[in-house]
């Protein structure tokens, strides 16, 4: 029995400033090792200012015969942009590509994982060793 190509479309907001991306970046690669040991295929795709945009990473996914793609908003939260942009070009990439099954999971912001990190990190940094600067 052959399962649907399953793609995983990152998508973060984008900024001026291109080493804004890199932890984005990283990321993207460290989820296509294990993606790709699954069978998936993932794409980064920013919001505004960087490329590609998610229709572009969209119709790559598509056109790389995915037939379900999971979005995943690299937000730390479901401010508007979530909550109002996202699913109109949610609604953008069904149009363009309805042979695929389009799901919208939740920011990553979110999800209690992230929120313990947030606290560690921040934990870490407040009470380690200050930082040398050079």
């Amino acid at each position: 029995m052959t399962h649907p190509a399953h793609g995983i479309l990152l998508f973060a907001h984008g900024a001026r400033d291109p080493a804004w991306a890199q932890p984005f970046e990283r990321a993207r690669d460290a989820m296509r090792q294990r993606a790709e040991a699954q069978g998936a295929t993932v794409r980064l795709a920013f919001l505004e200012f960087m490329s590609p945009d998610i229709l572009a990473a969209g119709h790559e996914l598509a056109t790389a015969g995915c037939t379900q793609v999971t979005v995943v908003p690299l937000f730390l939260g479901a401010g508007g942009h979530v909550r109002k942009d996202l699913p109109r070009l949610m609604d953008e990439l069904a149009s363009a590509h309805p042979g695929v099954t389009w799901r919208l999971s939740p920011a990553v912001g979110e999800t209690d994982l992230l929120i313990q990190a947030l606290a560690d990190s921040a934990w870490q940094l407040a009470t380690g060793p200050a930082p040398t600067t050079s």
